[in-house]
């Protein structure tokens, strides 16, 4: 099993930046990416990112492109997601996912059964 905990989110500012990371442990070697979901109150869990463990790979949601960047450290297994330029409507629960490859991870949202336990992330004044 793959064990993943999540960090790093916090109440910000519109406009403002903040880093989340994802540590995962265990079994590691039956993952071949990594990525994140959000669920917003009221809403379904959507697909944000997603980068392949050693090909260096990335997905992005359209929301987020250009805004949000995802990047691995192989060394300390783990994956970070920078999020710029927050808007009120990235207010959410932050999950990390780990799966098959990013275009797995993008497309099965809910059936995915690795998860982390969450950050949340609130963009207000």
């Amino acid at each position: 099993q793959v064990q993943l905990v999540e960090s790093g989110g916090v109440l910000v500012q519109p406009g403002g930046s903040l880093r989340l990371s994802c540590a995962a442990s265990g079994s590691i070697f039956s993952i071949n990416a990594m990525g994140w979901y959000r669920q917003a109150p009221g809403k379904e869990r959507e697909f944000v990112a997603a980068i392949s463990w050693s090909g260096g790979d990335t997905y992005y949601a359209d929301s987020v492109k250009g805004r949000f960047t995802i990047s691995r450290d192989n060394a300390k297994n783990t994956v970070s997601l920078q999020l710029n330029s927050l808007k009120p409507d990235d207010t959410a629960v932050y999950y990390c996912a780990a799966g098959k490859s990013t275009a797995w991870i993008a497309a099965m949202g809910t059936r995915i059964t690795t998860w982390g336990q969450g950050t949340q992330v609130t963009v207000s004044s």
